[in-house]
């Protein structure tokens, strides 16, 4: 039988990743697991892959992330289009979506190795950022996509559209388009609701918006949400997951819409997802 083969993508940014590299090979050659590592590691006893070579991401059959729900969110962007399963350890602070802890690794890898997981799907968001008539940007996103000022502008003055019907007019710092996913990110702070991530919404939340009657909207997934600048024009950025992706001109249109590219996650520790943000998001900001 073949060896199960499982992609490492390790934060070497965080010492105690580096540190702990190590260990986490060893315990792959314990539960005979063919650890895949990204080729700069230089490790020549094992097989490497170069996150933009596809045929050599498509040799895993599964992959990990070693780090914090940003290493994971990286991560995914790369293996979410070939339909490979992910898991996260966590080595940051909340680790809402890495929701393995590195003592919990020996158990995690014996269960991969017997089948004893279960997979699930989440939906992405996928922002155009259209101009001239041309897409000039093509970005994915598990957690969040936001339109927002650029770091020495005025307010962000936003027109927004669902469906090509006008939803209306916004001035705040920006919007945040989240999945239910990302409910528990950007949005969540900007004063956005917890949404069930079984639930196919794309969650609409302003950002400091200069208005009494501004709220978040929850809308289905499967419509495309148009966002345009409006005099007076101030610099606009569009990120996805954190990573700034475009800089928004003032006659662009950035069009989000539902992603063709689901993430699916590996679920090995049973937890709900009530008992997840209990104690992610309740005790631990209580430690914060």
């Amino acid at each position: 039988m073949n060896k199960l083969r499982l992609g490492i993508f390790p934060n070497m940014k965080k010492e105690n990743v580096k540190n702990s590299l190590p260990k986490v090979l060893d315990l792959c050659d314990k539960a005979e697991i063919e650890a895949v590592l990204p080729q700069r590691l230089d490790y020549q006893d094992r097989p490497s892959y170069d996150v933009c070579d596809r045929a050599s991401l498509k040799q895993m059959h599964m992959a990990v992330s070693l780090g914090g729900d940003g290493t994971l969110l990286q991560m995914t962007r790369f293996l979410a289009p070939l339909k490979i399963p992910v898991f996260g350890v966590n080595f940051g602070k909340l680790g809402f979506l890495a929701e393995i802890e590195l003592k919990e690794l020996p158990e995690a890898l014996s269960k991969l190795t017997a089948g004893e997981y279960v997979l699930e799907e989440r939906s992405q968001l996928q922002a155009c950022v259209w101009r001239d008539g041309k897409v000039l940007i093509d970005a994915h996103a598990l957690n969040d996509m936001v339109v927002a000022k650029g770091h020495f502008s005025k307010l962000a003055h936003l027109s927004l559209k669902v469906n090509g019907k006008r939803s209306g007019n916004y001035a705040a710092d920006g919007i945040i388009m989240a999945t239910a996913t990302g409910s528990t990110a950007y949005s969540l702070s900007a004063g956005g609701p917890l949404v069930h991530p079984s639930l196919d919404v794309t969650i609409i939340t302003p950002i400091c918006a200069h208005a009494l009657y501004t709220r978040p909207l929850l809308i289905p997934m499967d419509r495309v949400i148009e966002l345009n600048a409006i005099p007076p024009y101030e610099e606009l950025l569009l990120s996805a997951d954190g990573e700034i992706v475009a800089s928004i001109a003032e006659n662009d249109t950035v069009r989000i819409a539902k992603s063709p590219d689901k993430v699916t996650f590996i679920r090995l520790n049973g937890r709900s997802y009530y008992e997840t943000w209990q104690e992610k998001l309740i005790r631990n900001t209580e430690m914060l």
